[in-house]
């Protein structure tokens, strides 16, 4: 019998299947693998038993891409949430339900633990644990990359081939990879170098943009209360709208995303993202917005979006915040129903159209031909109330200014003048 029974979040890479056999041989633990199935088709591959080969007592791989998309990514694509202004947050995403994940699974079997494979500087660690400390505070979470005595990448695949331990990783192609149906991270190896240019077999589900077609291609996408539903005039259920978009948007190179970031620890990483679907659909989601929101509303909601960003990328999925944030969301997307065209074209994207039964645009007040309703010579009006505010503040700084300047004149000492010889 174990003296320890521990959930790992196994993805069946380096790190998690590396920590699998040092849990039972340092820890004298019984190790129960699970696995999320987000989307990540690469990683799935055998995974169950690798898992097993690896000395997992039980594995479990579930389903979670529609409650992934429905749940967790449709809410953060309605708040408009992208980390810098460029990380749509695929892995962010998905570890607070890869805790949730681990949590029920623990319940079921009884563990008095749960284990990730994140390492003591990167983000994934305070998303698992603070999103278990939310969910069930009783579980203690194990972090072996915080503590084992590994200090390379080599050193581990070393490991692993002692171990007779199934990994794909090697020191030739050293590439951290992390892949959901939202969007792939790539890290380590020459990517660690920022003026690296990433290599081709960096990126692992987009074309090379000059690669892409010479033909540009224009996607419809319908959206109901800021959600995606369809494509091309099709309804379609998430998953398989998401897949649609991924493959679309990959085939002419677009989502490809190098950014150095900043980490909530401290420090700033070089990664590499696809996220074609994402891209788009953001990009679309945004243009809808455009159309449809109120001009205080649309302002309101672009700066909380940075807010929402945040909070995701910082681990806080399960907190107050997000549900406050998500009632305010929710309140401005009941008009975000419409149509956007897209055109992509070797790695860009651009609009090509909008419609919805919400728009606010009203051709007769911005044409400018014989059409235009617009009250002219109301403007006179409204400029000058609009901007009596900052006419009177220099109005009466101006006075201020010349009046302090003949003060000072009447103060300052009379010169004599002297006759020059």
């Amino acid at each position: 019998m174990k003296s320890t029974k521990v959930v790992v979040a196994y993805s069946g890479g380096l790190d998690t299947s590396v920590m699998v056999k040092w849990l039972i041989e340092k820890k004298d633990a019984e190790v129960i693998a699970a696995t999320g199935d987000l989307g990540q088709k690469k990683e799935l591959n055998g995974v169950q038993a690798k898992a097993y080969a690896t000395g997992a007592s039980k594995v479990y791989v579930k389903d979670l891409r529609e409650e992934f998309l429905t749940q967790y990514v449709f809410p953060a694509l309605k708040a408009g949430a992208v980390y810098e202004k460029s990380y749509p947050m695929a892995t962010s995403l998905g570890r607070p339900l890869l805790a949730k994940m681990l949590v029920d699974i623990a319940r079921k079997e009884g563990a008095t633990h749960v284990a990730h494979g994140c390492t003591g500087k990167g983000n994934d660690q305070v998303r698992f644990e603070v999103s278990v400390a939310a969910l069930a505070p009783d579980l203690k979470v194990l972090a072996p990359l915080r503590e084992w005595e590994f200090k390379s990448r080599e050193e581990e695949i070393a490991y692993a081939r002692k171990h007779n331990i199934p990994v794909s990783a090697t020191v030739a192609n050293p590439y951290s990879i992390d892949e959901n149906i939202w969007g792939t991270s790539v890290e380590c190896g020459v990517l660690e170098d920022p003026m690296v240019e990433p290599p081709a077999d960096a990126y692992q589900r987009t074309i090379a943009p000059e690669l892409a077609p010479d033909t540009p291609e224009y996607v419809e996408i319908d959206f109901e209360d800021g959600i995606p539903v369809g494509v091309g005039g099709s309804r379609l259920e998430p998953v398989s709208l998401v897949f649609t978009l991924n493959d679309i948007g990959g085939a002419h190179g677009v989502g490809r995303i190098d950014l150095v970031e900043n980490r909530l620890v401290g420090i700033k990483s070089r990664e590499i993202y696809e996220a074609p679907a994402a891209t788009i659909l953001h990009f679309a989601h945004t243009e809808l917005e455009r159309l449809t929101l109120d001009r205080s509303v649309f302002h309101m909601k672009s700066q909380l979006a940075s807010e929402y960003a945040d909070l995701v990328y910082n681990g806080l999925w399960y907190s107050p915040l997000r549900d406050a944030l998500d009632a305010f969301v929710n309140e401005t997307q009941k008009t975000v129903t419409g149509t956007v065209r897209v055109k992509l074209y070797k790695g860009t994207i651009g609009i090509a159209g909008r419609k919805s039964v919400y728009s606010l645009y009203s051709p007769k007040l911005a044409t400018y031909t014989e059409e235009d309703q617009f009250d002219h010579k109301a403007s006179e009006g409204f400029i000058k109330i609009y901007g009596l505010p900052v006419r009177t503040f220099h109005e009466v700084r101006n006075a201020a200014a010349a009046a302090a300047a003949v003060e000072a004149q009447a103060e300052s000492p009379v010169m004599q003048s002297v006759p020059v010889r």
